[in-house]
Order: C-alpha cells, then structure tokens, then sequence
C-alpha cells in the first residue's frame, strides 16, 4: 500500500471463496475495508480509522478447473471525489481447490458412521468402532509395540496387585477403529500415552500431554502415520491445546518427525483444526528433531530441502471442526483432493479427527465425569 508517505505494507489472505458466495449467482463482489493504525498492527484491525474500501468484481467462472487472476495491479482507496491519494496494489487470485467432505452421523465414542457430502448428496462411507484397548489386544499394536509384550506382561501383573491400593486417575487404552463399508479396517487411532492430571492440579498439562499414535495397515500390521498430542491450556483462557507431528516416512526419505500442526482450541467454544502447508506457520521441526528443516531462521523462513513433508503434501491439506466439551459433536471433515489417492489416504485423515474430538474429552478436568460410553474404572 502506497500513499504521500510511500509506506508500504504486504498481507496475504488465503480464504476458501466457495464458502462465501453463491456460485450459481452471475456477479459477485469481493470487498476490502483499509483502516489506518498504529504501526505494528496486523491483519484483523477492527479499531482506527477507515482510509477507505475496495471492491473487485470477481467471476469464477472457470476457475474450478483451472487458476485465474482476478486483479493485479494499484487501485485507489475510497472515493475519488475525497481527494485521497492512497493506493493498495491488489492481486487476487482464484484457484481450483477441490476437497472430499466427510461427516461424522454421531460422536466418535458411540461407533458412528462417517458419510461423505458431495452437495446435496449424503452417502457413508466408513464406519468407527470405539473401544477401549486392552493389554493382550494385538489388533492396534505397531511393530515396535509388539516386540515389548513381555515387558508389558509383568508391568501389567504388578499393575494388577497395585490396583486396589490407590484410586486411579488417568484416561487411557481409548481407540477407534475406521472401517470401510466390507468391514475392512483402514485406519485407526490409539491412544498410547494416558490422560493423566499434573501433580496437585485436576488438569493434563502440556509438560506432560496424552497422545494418540494415528495408524495406517500396511504388509499385515499397523504402521505409525502421525502423532498427536494433547493437554490443557490455561493461559489466555481455557483452551484444548495440541501439536500433530508426521511420523518418518522411509519410502519418502524422512529421517524425523514434522510438526505439522501446533495450535490450541476453546474448549468452551470448540473451533478448527487445520493442517495446510501454503501458511507460514507449518510445517515446522519438531522440538526433539536432529537438524533444521528450515533454510533460514526456523520463523517465516521458506521450508528447507530437508522437509521430506513437502514430497507427501503441499498446499491445504485438511481441517476437521471441534465442538466445545460440553457440546454435541460431530465432527466435519475436509481433505484436499490432491492428497487422497486410496481409502486409507482419506480414512486416516478421519481417524486423526476423530482423536483430536475424543482429546477434548480427554483433557476434561478430573473434577468433572465423563460420559458414560467414554468410562471404564481400569483398563487391563
């Protein structure tokens, strides 16, 4: 943006315009409201005083099959008449970004059908089976599990003997399993690390997050896709906190985990998790990585030759709406159609948004009761 003083200032404003306007409408107008402001402000600006506005006419037509420049170039701001002399140099661009919707028919913890949305027409797609997991329950073990099963064993029996002994407060061995309409299971998620409250407090803390291992079949066995972890945030409110890293690929070169998302929702409120590469703020290296995977500073910094994610994804990846805890939840889903190739490419995007919901439950504060379908007094 320009004017007498020539100060400039640079914003990008990625938003899905198909939720915004009616496509079947002829014409249709984006328009831009500018208010001048302290410097330092940022995109968001509700308070100052209104330099003026700009309208584009925006045809898309077309623009679902291919991209297209709507405008490019220096506009004035506000009316001519006024005589003012600011300018905004505007690009707008639309560009095809064509998403599965998917939908869960009920809460994940009551064993939901999933339906995919295409318009009007509503039509399942997989089934979710929630369980509680147990000790000697092979179905959702990684290979890296299995070969602790003695460990496991006699942990488990001193367990046991321990349990009558002391109250337990932990959340722990939930899972759900995605199936596709034969029965097959494509996807699930288990929970590997328990809900537990930090010492002193009825709260799962950040210093110590539950986390989900998300899995994906593969030459007999599950095999680690993601991670999420989750706890409770306190800081500017009460909000669901969490962080999902990409587990290494070999078959793509990883060597590493990936924090693809990083981010904390009200649990009040509930909100959006979203993994889309196209913003500044993912991927970024996970805190226990080896090397950068940035180019530069690891902030704002364009992503590095070493992020093997960017061979797997780029561009919007998916996003799955969180209701608050208290609320009734069925989670929507979206996924980029670029990143589906198979049912399991789009199941295990289902079954990380279902662990992200049931992490809303189980980050509840010990002090409140859980549902019923989501107790169980000590799993074994």
């Amino acid at each position: 943006m320009k004017g007498k003083s020539a100060i400039a200032g640079i914003f990008a404003l990625p938003f899905r315009i198909g939720k915004v306007v009616d496509k079947s409408s002829k014409s249709c107008c984006l328009k831009i409201d500018i208010y001048t402001g302290r410097r330092g402000n940022v995109c968001g600006l509700n308070t100052g005083k209104l330099l003026g506005s700009v309208t584009v006419p925006v045809d898309l037509r077309g623009a679902e099959s291919k991209g297209c420049v709507i405008q490019n170039g220096w506009v004035l701001v506000g009316d001519n008449g006024k005589g003012s002399s600011a300018q905004l140099h505007l690009n707008v661009r639309a560009e095809p970004d064509p998403r599965f919707v998917f939908q869960f028919d009920g809460e994940p913890e009551c064993s939901p059908q999933v339906f995919q949305l295409n318009g009007n027409i509503r039509q399942p797609v997989f089934t979710c089976k929630f369980s509680f997991r147990s000790s000697g329950d092979r179905n959702l073990r990684s290979r890296s599990s299995l070969s602790e099963e003695s460990t496991s064993r006699s942990w488990l029996s001193s367990l046991k003997q321990d349990k009558e002994q002391r109250p337990v407060k932990e959340r722990k061995g939930w899972s759900i399993t995605v199936h596709d309409l034969s029965g097959s299971p494509v996807a699930a998620a288990s929970m590997v690390t328990p809900f537990v409250p930090s010492p002193g407090t009825d709260r799962v803390s950040r210093s110590n997050p539950g986390a989900w291992l998300i899995l994906r079949p593969g030459n007999g066995t599950w095999k680690p896709w993601g991670r999420l972890e989750a706890w409770r945030e306190r800081a500017g409110g009460d909000h669901l906190g969490y962080r999902f890293e990409l587990l290494p690929d070999a078959d793509a070169g990883g060597i590493d985990t990936i924090t693809l998302a990083n981010s904390a929702l009200s649990t009040k409120n509930g909100g959006k998790f979203t993994i889309d590469m196209s913003t500044a703020a993912s991927p970024v290296n996970s805190p226990s990585s080896s090397f950068d995977l940035w180019s530069g500073s690891g902030s704002g910094s364009e992503i590095g030759s070493g992020s093997w994610a960017q061979l797997l994804y780029e561009g919007f990846v998916m996003s799955s709406t969180v209701e608050g805890a208290a609320r009734c939840s069925k989670p929507e889903v979206e996924v980029g159609v670029q990143h589906v190739s198979c049912t399991e490419d789009a199941a295990a995007f289902v079954a990380l948004a279902a662990a992200l919901d049931l992490s809303m439950d189980a980050c509840r504060l010990f002090s409140e009761k859980l549902r019923k379908e989501l107790r169980q007094d000590f799993v074994v």
